[in-house]
């Protein structure tokens, strides 16, 4: 069964709230391919490894986390972008593309998909007097070690995640998939044992050792894989279309 790509298009707008969301670059379609959908492919980044793979399994539409057109990038199409839009534009396969309204979501955002993998109860919001901050806290069933918490990481993300350890059980955890390791200092204001993020920087060995806080840098691509599956997912059951994520390894 096929759907019009407008239809499609609006009805992933309405969901995530795009429109009402200020982001880094443009969310929803971003390039414009055939006029029905059968069938998308989701991943995490729009690379060309993702788009040949979406050629090879004759897609649609590809539905990714991180897109393009990012404020601040050479505008220019040349080099790596002119290839990527040539692939997609060659075998008229549109993009959809959405970053922050896909971190935020209540039900199929990267950061509440994420809980779902660790087994985080979401309790709210990471600093609720800041909405820029798309962090969520949340608890633990029992309290465990920080490097137990680390071996579930492990389990779930499939990577060994980067640990400093604390010296607290972890009950309460507070996250932000992605590059969110800045957001630590909210962590440490909002009391919780651990923070997870998908990086580190620098200064977060620091933050993290002196507010005597565990932390865990499990990996940018690998904290935000769920919630694009999630969503291709919803778009599949409401649309009756084919699905197929395809996971493009990156150790970041």
């Amino acid at each position: 069964m096929a759907v019009a790509l407008s239809t499609l298009v609006e009805e992933a707008d309405r969901y995530l709230g795009s429109s009402r969301i200020a982001d880094y670059c443009p969310n929803g379609l971003q390039v414009e391919g055939r006029p029905q959908v059968m069938r998308i492919v989701s991943g995490v980044t729009a690379s060309q490894a993702l788009l040949d793979a979406a050629v090879e399994a004759k897609a649609d539409l590809v539905l990714v986390h991180h897109g393009y057109f990012w404020k601040g990038e050479n505008p220019c199409i040349t080099g790596m972008k002119q290839r990527r839009l040539k692939t997609l534009l060659k075998h008229d396969i549109s993009l959809l593309a959405y970053h922050l309204p896909l971190d935020l979501h209540p039900e199929v955002g990267n950061n509440v998909q994420l809980a779902r993998q660790l087994d985080i109860t979401v309790e709210g919001p990471l600093d609720p007097e800041n909405p820029k901050v798309v962090g969520l806290v949340g608890s633990l069933s029992e309290p465990m070690t920080a490097r137990d918490f680390a071996r579930r990481v492990q389990e779930a993300m499939g990577r060994e995640p980067l640990l400093i350890e604390g010296s607290e059980m972890i009950r309460r955890v507070g996250w932000c998939t992605g590059g969110g390791q800045g957001y630590i200092d909210q962590a440490v204001q909002a009391g919780v044992d651990l923070y997870l993020s998908g990086e580190a920087s620098e200064q977060t060995f620091h933050s993290a050792r002196e507010n005597d806080i565990s932390f865990i840098a499990a990996g940018h691509h690998a904290t935000e894989r769920y919630g694009v599956q999630a969503l291709g997912d919803y778009l599949a059951r409401r649309f009756a279309l084919e699905h197929l994520f395809i996971d493009c390894p990156n150790p970041i």
